[in-house]
């Protein structure tokens, strides 16, 4: 018995002492450990094909080396409709939705009162850097925080956050409620501005960046093709008048564009072109330089939007030499981004993330012409013709104010006036419009869960259903159509080609590899935040994606 006692209690003296050695082993860190900088780059009207689609005359230094070095999420989608800028920038950002974040499109009926509403609007601000109504913006119309905004608190505001992008509504609305800045560019005197909803004035550094008249210095090199133009493969023939806009007072749309006498000072041309997302990476490298971002004790958030990819394809469409050109460029500003990046503050101490807040359909005629069903919705045509019913029988006229978002949007002060029932109008509107041969389906926004349509349409109604900012009906149309014009492209619907997003992360705390499994754009902040150990956006619905994070 003494020697089955002796024995225990010498294991057990050994199992004490291992264990306090092992304790004292262990150094707990001192801090935190976190990236320096987070950098969001969000890049406007991206199809998530576009990583491949020009892949094999990428860089080494950009796109690829993304993909070959950090994380990427193959089967990224956007839960709700419609897709469009100021719902994806927020989105992102709040890991929420129209439904809860509030921006219901980049412009949207106040439905209480018919008034209609851009997203960034706000009466009780001016411009700083300006005289232009282009500064007269702010968050304010964002109902919930960002990511940027949760990171301010959780470092009690010692964190900078400065948002930047040509688009008003890319730089405010990613940088969120709390930011230092944000800057966006004003065609009216060709310069980067802000608000006071921020500053009273611009900061030297802005001030300097704008004296050099970046703008005009770029669209004096005229926009011809990085490589020789028979080399595009991927694109159309570059004369395709049947597919692609031209630039006012040009010829046709083809190479080499002559900016330098097609702009005659007006700098928003820049928009149109590559150079405007090579002039904002040229801001972007300013702030982080001046603003000494990611040189403290804190991580700071630089959110950049490249807003010129979306004023390209709109004019020119996914299938043309333009577009082709404006990635390859984009390619080449993004390697040298990153190589900044690198030298300024180390390889692996900063995370970037990169992604889209909308895709963007074929031109119609591009698909008509190679025997695919598509074609434009003539949207101003079927308001018309819905109005004259609806006059005809309730005696009043202009009952429908816009149908816009591909949604109808009800006058509710005539139809309260005229004491009408909501109801019954909204069933001869979906009468109305399930006629159209362009109509997939026409839905009461507050019947959704009672409609025979797929569940994943159904998701996304009720996602992108604001009670007080949206319409009353939401119009899903066939694939291939859309509302616009006859040449380029836009975006807003529920197909793959609009909601089918690039999502990559690149650097500190980024595993590398690759997810096909399906995510959403609502997953990136509680992802962001996750890295960042701290708390998701208040409205955020989306869940972080534990595949990315070491």
């Amino acid at each position: 018995m003494k020697i089955k006692i002796l024995l225990t209690l010498t294991f057990a003296t050994a199992v004490f002492s291992l264990s306090a050695q092992n304790k004292r082993n262990v150094t707990p860190a001192a801090t935190l450990p976190r990236p320096k900088l987070m950098v969001g780059l969000v890049v406007d009207q991206m199809r998530w094909d576009y990583l491949y689609r020009y892949y094999d005359r990428y860089q080494v230094g950009g796109f690829k080396r993304m993909l070959n070095e950090g994380f990427t999420c193959e089967n990224t989608l956007i839960p709700y409709i419609p897709t469009v800028t100021a719902i994806g920038h927020s989105s992102i950002y709040t890991g929420s939705v129209p439904a809860i974040h509030g921006i219901a499109g980049n412009d949207f009926i106040i439905q209480a009162t018919g008034k209609s509403m851009y997203c960034t609007d706000d009466s009780t601000v001016n411009a700083v850097g300006s005289d232009s109504k282009a500064g007269k913006m702010s968050p304010r119309n964002l109902l919930v925080s960002t990511v940027t905004d949760e990171l301010r608190l959780a470092t009690n505001f010692r964190s900078k956050v400065i948002g930047i992008a040509l688009k008003d509504r890319g730089g405010i609305l990613p940088a969120g409620h709390a930011a230092n800045a944000a800057y966006w560019f004003d065609d009216a005197n060709g310069a980067w501005i802000s608000s006071t909803y921020y500053m009273t004035e611009l900061p030297v550094w802005v001030k300097t960046f704008n004296a050099t008249k970046p703008a005009e210095k770029y669209l004096k090199q005229d926009w011809n093709t990085l490589y020789p133009v028979n080399t595009y493969v991927q694109s159309a023939p570059d004369n395709s008048p049947r597919y692609e806009g031209k630039f006012s007072g040009a010829d046709a749309p083809t190479f080499p564009i002559k900016t330098s006498e097609l702009y005659k000072g007006k700098a928003g041309m820049i928009r149109s072109t590559p150079y405007g997302n090579s002039m904002t990476l040229d801001l972007a490298k300013a702030a982080i330089e001046n603003e000494k971002l990611g040189a403290g004790t804190v991580t700071d958030f630089l959110a950049v939007s490249l807003s010129s990819t979306d004023y390209v394809g709109h004019q020119f469409g996914p299938n043309s030499v333009e577009a082709e050109d404006t990635y390859l460029r984009l390619d080449k500003d993004l390697a040298a981004f990153f190589t900044y990046l690198d030298g300024k503050l180390g390889k692996g101490n900063y995370t970037v993330f990169l992604s889209a807040d909308h895709g963007a359909a074929h031109n119609p005629n591009f698909l008509i012409d190679h025997n695919i069903p598509a074609g434009v919705w003539k949207s101003s045509d079927v308001l018309t013709r819905l109005n004259k019913l609806l006059e005809d029988k309730y005696k009043v006229k202009g009952m429908v104010l816009n149908l816009d978002n591909y949604q109808v949007n009800f006058n509710n002060a005539a139809i309260r006036k005229e004491n009408l029932n909501t109801d019954v109008l909204k069933f001869d509107c979906i009468q109305f419009l399930q006629q159209e041969p362009q109509i997939a389906y026409a839905v009461d926004m507050q019947r959704v869960q009672a409609a025979t349509i797929p569940d994943e349409l159904r998701t996304r109604i009720q996602n992108g259903y604001n009670a007080e900012r949206s319409g009353a009906i939401q119009i899903v149309l066939k694939p291939g159509w859309f509302s616009g014009g006859q040449t380029g492209t836009t975006h807003g619907t529920w197909n793959p080609y609009d909601a089918h997003i690039p999502l990559v992360f690149m650097g500190w705390g980024i595993k590398h590899g690759s997810l096909t499994r399906e995510t959403h754009m609502t997953d990136i902040a509680p992802t962001v935040a996750q890295l960042l150990h701290i708390q998701a956006p208040n409205g955020n619905i989306g869940t972080a994606i534990g595949e990315v994070l070491k």
